[in-house]
C-alpha cells in the first residue's frame, strides 16, 4: 500500500485525504441568534444526511436570574417538543476565591421517562456578564430502530464569581426519527447568545 504524504512535509500542503479516510469534519448547517427570544428551534436540516449533530452554544444569556437552559426533541417537525427522555446529570463548581469547590450528582436535573424539557445548565444568572457556552451532541436522530442518545457539556459564569460545568447525558426513548430541536430557559427569555448546528461527517 502506497503512503500519501505532503511533498513539503507540511500539513497545510495536504489538499485532500485518501479515499476511505473520514475527516470527521463539522459541517455548519444553521446559525441562530437570540434576541429576547422565548425559544430557539431548529426545524430543518436534521435528517439522515449525518449520523450525528452537534449544537454549539456561544454566550447564552438569560433575561431571568437563576434559571435552567433546557432542550427537547420533536418527531413531528416541531409541532410538539415532547419526546420521552431518561437522563443523568452531574456538575462541578469552583469560585474565583478558590472556594465553593464541589462535584455532585444533579438530582434535580435528571429525567426518568419524562417528556419535560431536559436541563443542560442550572443556576444560570442574568448579570450583565453571566452566560454559558458549551455543546450538545445528538446521535443518529433519523434512526427508526434505536433510541436517540445525547451528551452535553456546558460551562457557565454564574453567582457573580463561580464557574459551573454541567454534564448531561441520556436518550430520547423513541424509535421515531427526531427531526427538530428546541432550546429555551426554564423561565423567561433567552436574552442573547448564538446557537450553531453542525452535521458530523
Amino acid at each position: 500500500m502506497a503512503l500519501k504524504y505532503a511533498v513539503n512535509n507540511s500539513l497545510s500542503a495536504i489538499t485532500s485525504l485518501p479515499s476511505g479516510i473520514s475527516g470527521g469534519a463539522l459541517n455548519l448547517i444553521s446559525t441562530q441568534t437570540a434576541s429576547s427570544s422565548a425559544s430557539i428551534s431548529f426545524t430543518s436540516g436534521i435528517d439522515s444526511t449525518y449520523d450525528s449533530y452537534v449544537f454549539k452554544f456561544y454566550n447564552i444569556h438569560p433575561a431571568t436570574d437563576n434559571v435552567k437552559f433546557t432542550f427537547n426533541m420533536s418527531t413531528d417537525s416541531g409541532s410538539n417538543y415532547n419526546v420521552t427522555k431518561t437522563s443523568t446529570a452531574f456538575f462541578s463548581r469552583h469560585s474565583e476565591a478558590d472556594t465553593n469547590d464541589l462535584l455532585l450528582y444533579g438530582v434535580d436535573d435528571d429525567l426518568a421517562q419524562s417528556t419535560a424539557f431536559q436541563p443542560l445548565m442550572n443556576r444560570l444568572g442574568n448579570g450583565s456578564d453571566e452566560n454559558l457556552s458549551g455543546t450538545l451532541q445528538l446521535f443518529n436522530p433519523s434512526s427508526t430502530t434505536f433510541v436517540k442518545h445525547f451528551i452535553s457539556d456546558t460551562n457557565s459564569y454564574s453567582d457573580n464569581d463561580i464557574s459551573y460545568e454541567w454534564f448531561m447525558a441520556g436518550y430520547g426513548n423513541t424509535t421515531s426519527a427526531v427531526n427538530a430541536i428546541q432550546f429555551k430557559m426554564s423561565s423567561g427569555n433567552i436574552d442573547d447568545g448564538i446557537i450553531k448546528m453542525y452535521g458530523v461527517a
